[in-house]
C-alpha cells in the first residue's frame, strides 16, 4: 500500500498542474485602490497620451455633472460609457484625450447655501453669498473627482474644466459678444417658465412633466352689445348672448384681454336654458356636441352658424372685471378640446403673447414673483397665491352666473426640476436669444444640422431632438438669481442698455483677470477698462444688470471654453477664432432637451457650425419592474457604496452588460448576482495564465494543424476579436459583453477548455501538442485581457502583468493597441471538419448523460467513443483529427468503424469499465493500459513521460 501511495506521488509530480499568481478571489475592493494609485504615480494617463502622439485626434468632450452631492448611479453610467469609448478608441489607434468638466453654478447651490443660513442670507451682501457657493462647488468637484478616479476613469483630473473659473467665464461672454454681434440678443417683456418657490425664469431644459388633475372651466364672456350682434347674425330668441371659452388655468382669467377664434373654422349659435335663464353662446361647430352632451341637465338647439372671419371684432365684457376685450383671430386655434375660442392673456402664455402682439393688446401680468396676484385685481383676489385663487374665481363665477361647466381634467404639466413645484407662465422683462422661423433663423440652422449633418447613436435620437427644436420658444437667457454668471450689461440714467460686442468682450478680458466676482465688486469703469461706449453711456453713472445667466447658456458653451480653448482637445486648431468639431458627445436621453439641444444653438450661433459630430445617448437606471428609483426606496443604488461592497470593475462590467439605449434595470440584489458574470470572465482567463505558466511565445510557439481543435479555437477568438472590435466601434457595448461571456462560458470552458485538458497536465512538458494547445492558450488570454481592457480596467492591467513571458514591452495593457490574434493563414476560414465534428459531439454528450443515469458512468474518461463512418475516405480525413477525436468528448479512447451501410458519420459510446484497465495517472480507460512493462498501471503515453521525466530528474 505504501509503494502504491508513492507511485501516486511521483505520477502527481509528474503532471504538468496549472499554476498563476492571477488569483481566483479578485479583491477588488481592495486591490482597485492600490492599482489605482500606481496608475497615478507613473502617470498612465501621460503615458497613454504620448504613446499616441502621432496618431489622429478622437475627441470626446464631457457634458458636466453639477457639482452637488456624492456621485450616484447615473453618473457611473454615463462616466463608464465615455471610458469605455475613450479606452477602445485609444487601443484601436486613436489620441483620445478625457477633460472632465463640473457645472458649478446654478439654483441649487445659491439654495443649499441659502438653507445653510437661514435668516442670516438677507443680511449676506451679494459677493459673500457667491464666495460661499464657490466654496461650496468646489468641494463637491474634489470630492466628485476622487468618486470619479476610483471608477478606473482615466483622464486629466489634474486640469478639469469647471464653469465657474475665471478663464471659462470669460470665452463663454465672447460666444455672448458674437450673438450680440449677430443682432440675436434682445430684452423684452415676455411670458416665460417661472418658478415661484425660487422666484426665477426656467429653461425647457429646467422643467419635469408630472402628471396631474386641475378643475377645468367653460366660461360665458358675454357679449358687449348683445342687439347688434343679433342683429348682425339674424338672432331672433330672447336670450344673453356669450362667447364660451375654456381653460385649465382660471387664475389667469384676471389678466385675460382678449378670446381668440379661427378664421377658417365654422362657429355656431347654440341656444340653452340654466339657472332659469336663456343663453346663445358661440361653439365651433365641430365640437357643439361634445362641450353639450356631457350636460346631462341641459337641452341645446343651434340657431346658425358663422365663420371665425365673421366674429373678429366683436366686443366682449370681462365676467367679473370691469373690462371689455375683443374677439380676435388666430391659426394656432383648434378643434381638438375645449370650445374652439381661446381665453387670451398675453401675460401668461407663448401664443396669447404673440397674439397680443399682433393686436396691440398690452403684455398684462398682475402675478408678482412670489405668485401673489397685485393690486390691480378685484380686491377679493388681491394678495393671494394664484394656486389659493382657482376656487374662488370658480366660485365667483358660479354665483354671477357665467360658469356654465367645469369639470376634473388630467393632464401633463410642467414642474420646477428643482423645487419640484407647479410652474406658471408669467411675462417678466428677460434677456433672450432670438431662435426664430423661417430661412436662415437659428431653428432653421439647427433643424438642418440635426436631421443631415449629425450622427445619432440611437437613430430615434434625431427625431427626438428635431421635434424639440420645432416647438421650442426663443431662448430665455436671463435668470434672477445671484450665483452665477453676470449678464454684462450696463444702463444709463435713461435706462437705455449698453450692450455691444465691444462692451461685453472688455468685460470679458476683467472676468478673465478677476473672475465674474468682479461684476459685484468693480465699478463700471474698471470693468470696461479702455472702452469707451461714447457720450450717450458715461461711464461713471452706469449702473449694472442685476440678473445672471441661465446655466444653460454657460454649460452650452463649452465647445468654445474647453474644446476650442485647450490644446489637447483642439490639437492644431488652438488658435485664433477656429472652432474644432467634437467628435462625439455622450449623455442621458434627458440632454436632449438640455444640454444637446443648448450647445447646438450656442454653436451654430458662436461659430456657424454644430459643436459635435456625433450624440449618443443612455437612458436611466431604473427599478427591476422598470419604474423610477428614488433615493428613499430600498431598491436604489447607491453608488459609492455599491463600489466599495463589489469594486469597481463589476459595476463597470454591468453597464457594458445592459442595453443602454433603454432605461436600466437595476438593484443591489441585481449588482449582488451579477458578481457571477464578473467572475466566469475573470476565472476565465486564470484558467488560461495558468495554462501557460511554462509557456514562452518566442521560443514555444508551435504551428497549428488545420484538422484539430486548436484550428477550431482560433478561428473561433478570430470571430470573437472581429465581433467585440465591431460591437465596440458601434458603440453596442452590451453585444460585446455577451460575445466575451459567451466566449468564456461556451468555446473555451465547455468545449476547448474541457478537451484540452488531458494533454495539457499528462502530455510532456514539450510535446508539440501540448505547446499547440499552449500557443492558442495564450492568444486567447492576450485577447481576452485586451478585449476586455476598456471594461474591466483594473482586472485586464493585473491579468496583463500575470502574463508568464509578455511579448509586448507595455507594461499596462492599457498601453497597448487591439490587433487581430496571431494566426495562421487559415484564420479566416471556415474549419467546416470540425464543425462537423462539434455536432456528432453532441450526440455522444447525449449519449454520456444517458450512460450517467442508466449505469452511473460517471466519468467520460471511463468510455469510448467509436465513429462509425460509411467508407475509408471519410475514415481518412476524420482520423486527421487524432487524439482531438476523444478529448472532444472526454472520452478515454477513440476508435473509427465502416460501416457501408452508413448515410452519414454517428458515434456511439461504450462504457468500458468492464474491458479496459484504467490509467493511474491520466484516468482514461485504454487499451494499451499496460502494454509497458516497467508501469503496468499507465497508458502506453502516460508511461513514456514519466519516464522521460524521471530521467530527466
Amino acid at each position: 500500500m505504501e509503494q502504491a501511495d508513492a507511485k501516486k506521488t511521483d505520477y502527481k509530480k509528474s503532471l504538468n498542474l496549472p499554476d498563476t499568481a492571477f488569483a481566483m478571489k479578485a479583491d477588488l475592493t481592495k486591490n482597485e485602490p492600490a492599482r489605482l494609485k500606481k496608475w497615478q504615480d507613473s502617470k498612465l494617463y501621460d503615458r497613454i497620451l504620448e504613446s499616441h502622439a502621432a496618431d489622429p485626434l478622437f475627441v470626446l468632450h464631457d457634458g458636466p455633472p453639477f457639482a452637488n452631492g456624492d456621485i450616484h448611479i447615473g453618473h457611473v453610467i454615463n462616466k463608464t460609457l465615455k471610458d469605455i469609448v475613450l479606452r477602445f478608441k485609444t487601443m484601436s489607434g486613436r489620441r483620445a484625450p478625457y477633460v472632465p468638466g463640473w457645472d458649478c453654478h446654478g439654483l441649487p447651490i445659491e439654495q443649499k447655501i441659502q438653507d445653510e443660513l437661514g435668516p442670516k442670507y438677507r443680511d449676506m451682501s451679494t459677493a459673500d453669498l457667491r464666495q460661499k457657493c464657490f466654496d461650496y462647488a468646489q468641494g463637491f468637484v474634489q470630492k466628485q473627482s476622487v468618486q470619479f478616479q476610483r471608477m478606473g476613469i482615466l483622464g486629466d483630473w489634474e486640469n478639469p474644466y469647471r464653469t465657474m473659473a475665471p478663464a471659462y467665464e470669460a470665452r463663454v461672454l465672447e460666444v455672448f459678444a458674437r450673438f450680440v454681434e449677430k443682432g440675436l440678443v434682445y430684452k423684452q417683456l415676455k411670458p416665460v417658465q417661472w418658478s415661484i418657490e425660487n422666484q426665477t425664469a426656467l429653461a425647457d431644459a429646467d422643467l419635469e412633466y408630472k402628471d396631474v388633475v386641475d378643475t377645468s372651466v367653460f366660461v360665458a364672456f358675454p357679449v358687449a352689445n348683445p342687439g347688434a350682434f343679433k342683429t348682425k347674425f339674424d338672432i331672433r330668441v330672447n336670450a344673453k348672448c356669450a362667447f364660451l371659452i375654456w381653460t385649465t388655468t382660471p387664475w389667469t382669467l384676471p389678466a385675460n384681454l382678449a378670446i381668440a377664434a379661427n378664421k377658417t373654422v365654422n362657429y355656431s349659435f347654440v341656444r340653452y336654458d340654466q339657472n332659469e335663464q336663456s343663453v346663445v353662446v358661440v361653439v365651433a361647430s365641430e365640437l357643439v356636441e361634445k362641450v353639450f352632451s356631457k350636460q346631462k341637465d341641459i337641452s341645446f338647439q343651434v340657431l346658425g352658424t358663422t365663420t371665425g372671419a365673421e366674429l373678429e371684432g366683436i366686443e366682449y365684457t370681462h365676467p367679473f372685471i370691469e373690462r371689455t376685450g375683443k374677439l380676435v383671430t388666430a391659426d394656432y386655434v383648434t378643434t381638438t378640446d375645449g370650445t374652439g375660442l381661446v381665453h387670451t392673456a398675453p401675460g401668461h402664455g407663448e401664443e396669447d403673447y404673440a397674439t397680443g402682439r399682433a393686436n396691440g393688446l398690452e403684455v398684462y401680468c398682475p402675478v408678482l414673483a412670489n405668485g401673489r396676484y397685485d393690486s390691480s385685481v378685484p380686491n377679493w383676489l388681491a394678495g393671494l397665491r394664484v394656486w389659493e385663487a382657482n376656487a374662488l374665481i370658480i366660485e365667483k363665477l358660479s354665483e354671477l352666473g357665467y360658469l356654465f361647466a367645469k369639470e376634473a381634467y388630467p393632464h401633463s404639466y410642467p414642474h420646477d426640476s428643482r423645487s419640484k413645484k407647479p410652474t406658471i407662465y408669467r411675462a417678466t422683462e428677460q434677456w433672450f436669444i432670438k431662435v426664430g422661423q423661417g430661412e436662415g433663423s437659428l431653428r432653421e440652422r439647427a433643424l438642418n444640422a440635426a436631421k443631415n449633418d449629425i450622427t445619432f447613436y440611437p437613430e430615434w435620437g434625431r427625431a427626438r431632438l428635431t421635434g424639440m427644436l420645432e416647438s421650442r420658444p426663443d431662448w430665455c437667457v436671463s435668470r434672477q438669481r445671484a450665483w452665477g454668471l453676470p449678464i454684462p450689461v450696463f444702463y444709463n440714467q435713461q435706462g437705455t442698455p449698453l450692450l455691444t460686442p465691444e462692451s461685453v468682450r472688455a468685460v470679458a478680458a476683467s472676468f478673465a483677470q478677476h473672475g465674474s466676482n468682479a461684476w459685484f465688486t468693480l465699478s463700471p469703469e474698471k470693468l470696461l477698462g479702455d472702452y469707451d461706449p461714447g457720450t450717450e453711456f458715461p461711464k461713471n453713472e452706469l449702473r449694472k444688470e442685476k440678473d445672471i445667466f441661465d446655466v444653460w447658456f454657460e454649460s452650452g458653451s463649452s465647445w468654445h471654453a474647453v474644446v476650442d480653448a485647450r490644446s489637447d482637445l483642439s490639437g492644431e486648431l488652438s488658435q485664433g477664432d477656429q472652432h474644432r468639431q467634437a467628435d462625439l458627445y455622450l449623455e442621458g436621453s434627458d440632454q436632449h432637451r438640455g444640454w444637446f439641444q443648448l450647445s447646438l444653438l450656442s454653436g451654430l450661433g458662436g461659430s456657424g457650425e454644430a459643436p459635435y459630430k456625433a450624440v449618443l445617448t443612455h437612458g436611466f437606471a431604473v427599478k427591476p419592474d422598470g419604474t423610477k428609483v428614488s433615493k428613499s426606496d430600498k431598491e436604489y443604488v447607491k453608488a459609492v457604496e455599491e463600489i466599495e461592497r463589489h469594486g469597481a470593475d463589476l459595476l463597470r462590467l454591468w453597464v457594458s452588460s445592459v442595453d443602454y439605449q433603454t432605461d436600466m434595470p437595476i438593484s443591489p440584489k441585481a449588482l449582488q448576482e451579477f458578481g457571477d458574470k464578473y467572475r466566469k470572465i475573470r476565472n476565465t482567463i486564470r484558467y488560461l495564465l495558468s495554462n501557460v505558466n511554462d509557456f514562452d511565445p518566442a521560443t514555444n510557439n508551435a504551428s497549428i494543424e488545420a484538422f484539430s481543435l486548436d484550428a477550431w479555437m482560433l478561428r473561433e477568438l478570430y470571430v470573437l476579436y472581429e465581433g467585440v472590435y465591431r460591437a465596440y466601434d458601434e458603440y453596442k457595448f452590451h453585444v460585446a459583453f455577451r460575445l466575451i461571456h459567451d466566449f468564456c462560458n461556451v468555446q473555451i470552458s465547455a468545449i476547448y477548455g474541457s478537451a484540452m485538458k488531458d494533454r495539457l497536465y499528462c502530455d510532456s512538458r514539450n510535446s508539440p501538442a501540448r505547446r499547440r494547445t499552449q500557443t492558442v492558450m495564450y492568444e486567447c488570454a492576450v485577447t481576452l485581457i485586451k478585449l476586455i481592457a476598456p471594461v474591466c480596467v483594473f482586472t485586464a492591467d493585473e491579468a496583463w502583468e500575470h502574463l508568464p513571458a509578455n511579448r509586448e514591452s507595455a507594461d499596462s495593457v492599457h498601453l497597448t493597441r487591439l490587433a487581430e490574434p496571431i494566426m495562421p493563414e487559415f484564420k479566416k476560414n471556415v474549419v467546416i471538419a470540425f464543425d462537423e465534428l462539434l455536432k456528432l459531439r453532441d450526440q455522444a454528450l447525449l449519449q454520456l448523460d444517458a450512460l450517467k443515469k442508466s449505469a452511473a458512468l460517471n466519468k467520460a474518461g471511463e468510455a469510448e467513443v467509436i465513429y462509425v463512418v460509411k467508407d475509408q475516405e471519410t475514415k481518412l480525413e476524420l482520423s486527421r483529427f487524432g487524439a482531438d477525436l476523444e478529448d472532444a468528448c472526454g472520452c478515454g479512447f477513440h476508435s473509427i468503424e465502416v460501416d457501408a451501410s452508413a448515410s452519414e458519420t454517428s458515434v456511439r459510446i461504450i462504457d468500458r469499465r468492464g474491458d479496459y484497465t484504467l490509467c493511474a495517472r491520466s484516468w482514461k480507460r485504454r487499451p494499451d493500459v499496460g502494454s509497458d512493462p516497467d508501469y503496468a498501471d499507465l497508458s502506453a503515453r502516460d508511461a513514456l513521460v514519466v519516464r522521460v521525466s524521471s530521467t530527466d530528474a
